[in-house]
């Protein structure tokens, strides 16, 4: 009969993962790489799965160590779950707010809400989830978060949704670029230019690549990536133009340009709430100051659009 998996060695086989390497994964569990190395070995041993493969020295994790860390942490998120369980029933005296916002989000935006809605009601405890939008939309359902802010459509029943900061998506470059002299860019200065794309399959990227169709403009993708602040970072960077919400400019001073583009491709975000939320009083005065500083924060955007045009 097999042994049973010691949970010192799935610590120490996710945090390789995790980790990138034996060195930093012993520093993480505060061990020595040896004895990183022995839990590895044990564990190979014990499963009978080849976790690893050696390349130029270093580890590599194998088909078979990637489909298990990706079980393991699915666990892990259970664990974290139970945790936040835990304390939300020992906070429940206070109140609680539990947040969910995409990583585009997670910066400025976030952060003014909440303090603002701190400063009348300091005694609630709050925790903000990061995560892709989709993740939030399922923990929402699910009723693991109260009131959440994402980009991706959402139709339930059990959840009622309201359009934020709708505007339309400008073209990022960078501030030498030839189409920086124009005040306005269209979709044929975009013919044959290097582009940086957002994931096909996500909603962004299907407005692009069907705005790209409509006007038989042959785009040339050099790079598409999940999140803003990564497509902002390669276009500051030289390796192509963009479009994007201009509130995830916002931060990068003068190392991006940012023009109008027309015909207007409207990108808004959602802000979503359970219904009939355990706390839909704490949820109502939350969602109040998404608005205010949604509404602020549009018309800052809006300024500088055109100050910058």
């Amino acid at each position: 009969m097999a042994r049973a998996l010691n949970l010192r060695q799935v610590e120490a086989f996710k945090a390789v993962i995790e980790s990138g390497t034996v060195s930093r994964a012993a520093g993480v569990l505060h061990i020595s790489q040896p004895a990183v190395s022995k839990l590895l070995a044990h564990l190979e041993q014990q499963t009978g799965l080849g976790l690893f493969e050696r390349v130029k020295g270093r580890l590599v994790p194998s088909q078979q160590g990637m489909r298990l860390y990706q079980e393991i942490d699915r666990i892990f998120v259970g664990v974290r779950q139970v945790e936040s369980a835990v304390e939300s029933i020992r906070r429940e005296g206070q109140g609680r707010l539990n947040i969910g916002v995409m990583p585009g989000l997670s910066g400025a935006f976030i952060r003014r809400v909440t303090m603002a809605f701190l400063q009348s009601h300091p005694e609630v405890y709050i925790s903000v989830h990061v995560r892709s939008s989709q993740l939030i939309a399922d923990w929402l359902t699910s009723r693991q978060l109260d009131v959440a802010l994402i980009r991706s459509r959402l139709d339930n029943p059990y959840v009622d949704t309201e359009s934020l900061m709708e505007h339309p998506l400008v073209c990022v470059m960078p501030p030498h670029h030839r189409l920086a002299r124009r005040k306005v860019v269209t979709p044929r200065d975009l013919d044959g230019e290097p582009f940086v794309s957002f994931a096909s399959d996500s909603y962004t990227g299907e407005q692009i690549a069907t705005m790209f169709d409509t006007h038989k403009v042959k785009s040339d993708v050099v790079l598409d990536a999940t999140v803003a602040p990564t497509v902002c970072e390669f276009v500051a960077s030289g390796l192509g133009v963009s479009l994007i919400h201009p509130l995830f400019v916002d931060g990068l001073g003068g190392r991006l340009a940012m023009r109008r583009f027309e015909p207007a491709l409207p990108f808004d975000f959602l802000m979503c709430r359970a219904r009939n939320s355990r706390n839909v009083g704490l949820v109502d005065a939350f969602a109040a100051e998404m608005r205010a500083v949604a509404g602020a924060m549009s018309r800052e955007l809006t300024r500088s659009v055109r100050r910058r045009a």
